[in-house]
């Protein structure tokens, strides 16, 4: 069996299901439609509903599962993979709480074609493609500090949609970045799992190169759909 079947197999499920996403005008953040109307019509404070769509949130969405998938990619150390999601989660949080608290507004198409090239510069980043083009390898923990504060503005900006009450709305958006967490912690759990089996087959070193292309080219569908949206807005 040629050794590029694997990543290959990923690009035809990958690749597709993402253009569908596209076509079916769905975006990255995205908020199902029973969820919208659960925290439109919520008033007071909510504690376990709010972590549950927070962890549904994160295991459902693909923009933030490509990137992580990236970061922790050539991650061996659980220390490593703790660091790096630590710092992701710090960011996110960071621009989630307070971009629905203070309600700062930012165009949504922009920041979700930002998400996309955080999945497009992680992908170049483990081809060893920035270091060989800059010259220098950037300081890894940074970006992914940074992308995290990206990745959690595109979250609020989709909840800045919605008609919140202000009626316990503290509490339940803290406990929706808790279980943004959770979900985080569970989604990884399952990717470090995969990623264990993949590793220990013999053709993971030939294969990784192509898996990261697959990944870069994701990156690519995510920014071309958003700015198409941004200048047709």
């Amino acid at each position: 069996m040629p050794t590029t079947s694997l990543p290959l197999r990923i690009g035809r499920l990958l690749l597709p299901l993402l253009l569908v996403l596209a076509a079916g005008a769905a975006c990255a953040h995205g908020v199902a439609e029973d969820d919208k109307a659960y925290f439109e019509q919520t008033s007071g404070a909510h504690i376990l509903p709010f972590i549950y769509l927070g962890a549904k949130h994160m295991v459902t969405g693909y923009d933030h599962l490509l990137f992580l998938f990236g970061v922790i990619f050539f991650l061996y150390r659980l220390k490593d993979v703790g660091a790096y999601v630590t710092l992701f989660a710090l960011g996110h949080s960071i621009t989630l709480l307070s971009g629905v608290l203070s309600e700062t507004r930012v165009n949504p198409y922009i920041i979700d074609a930002i998400i996309g090239f955080s999945v497009v510069y992680k992908a170049l980043d483990n081809m060893g493609a920035l270091r060989r083009v800059l010259g220098f390898q950037p300081n890894t923990k940074a970006a992914v500090l940074v992308f995290g504060l990206f990745h959690g503005f595109g979250l609020a900006t989709k909840l800045q949609e919605l008609a919140l009450s202000k009626d316990g709305l503290v509490p339940n958006i803290l406990s929706f970045n808790v279980g943004v967490e959770i979900g985080q912690m569970l989604a990884l759990s399952a990717i470090l799992i995969a990623m264990g089996y993949w590793r220990r087959s013999a053709t993971f070193g030939r294969q990784a190169f192509n898996a990261n292309v697959v990944l870069m080219i994701a990156g690519f569908v995510l920014m071309g759909y958003q700015l198409t949206g941004f200048a047709v807005a």
